[in-house]
């Protein structure tokens, strides 16, 4: 039927407006199909989970999502991302089984870490379309098998994704988050980190290394309390010395 031809139904109720149709239903799958999917190394799983996992703690609250499909066209399922890592600052965090911009608005920052299944520089430039296209305000690539520039970032400046210089001197900088970005080594390889600092000493803590931490805290304090119980025990003891003296 034309759209401009009249409309004899019965119409249908939308809120408490009439139409002459439903709209149409359009799924938007949440997972790959056993067809489609690609398997993830070990390495890649590693430092996937490592980055999600430093920041779900800092990020306390705020929306994070990890390898979850990312749709910018409600008409068009077709057009989506699966970001290992993204962000979106000021959304609480809630159970999400994919993620719809015209829901929940764009990520603040995405990442991707480089798989043998895509390396090519095609596949990265046909990505790229489609990050340019999602409306993220800031894409990381991180490739742990690139010596000379693990690192690339692009920033979207006025609606464009622009990628930063390999010399600029804020190359490292996670503009989203106020944080820096360093490559830290592990027993997987070359990790994705990040750091409160341009230099990367303060780096986020992962959960491994939050849990050495706070052993470390108890230790202390038990060692402190055992110096104070013991300085008090002196101190009682020359007590009842002067007053025998006395």
């Amino acid at each position: 039927m034309s759209l401009v031809e009249p409309y004899a139904g019965t119409p249908v109720a939308i809120g408490k407006k009439l139409y002459v149709r439903a709209p149409a239903p359009v799924y938007f799958p949440s997972e790959d199909s056993l067809e489609e999917h690609v398997g993830e190394t070990k390495r890649h799983l590693e430092a996937r989970t490592t980055l999600y996992l430093l920041l779900k703690h800092f990020l306390t609250g705020q929306a994070i999502g990890s390898d979850q499909f990312l749709y910018w066209d409600a008409s068009d399922p077709r057009k989506c991302l699966s970001p290992d890592v993204f962000v979106k600052r000021g959304a609480p965090e809630e159970t999400f089984d994919s993620w719809k911009t015209w829901e929940r608005g764009a990520p603040d920052i995405a990442v991707e870490i480089v798989s043998a299944s895509d390396r090519r520089d095609e596949d990265w430039s046909e990505k790229m379309t489609r990050y340019q296209a999602s409306g993220i305000g800031e894409v990381v690539r991180f490739d742990p098998s690139d010596l000379k520039q693990p690192i690339r970032v692009w920033d979207r400046i006025e609606g464009d994704l622009i990628e930063r210089a390999a010399a600029s001197p804020d190359l490292s900088e996670c503009v989203a988050l106020g944080l820096w970005w360093v490559v830290a080594p592990s027993d997987y390889g070359p990790l994705l980190r990040l750091a409160r600092d341009r230099e990367g000493r303060e780096l986020l803590p992962t959960p491994d290394e939050r849990q050495v931490l706070a052993e470390h805290a108890q230790e202390k304090a038990e060692l402190e309390r055992d110096a104070a119980l013991a300085e008090l025990e002196q101190l009682r003891a020359e007590l009842a010395r002067a007053r025998n003296e006395g």
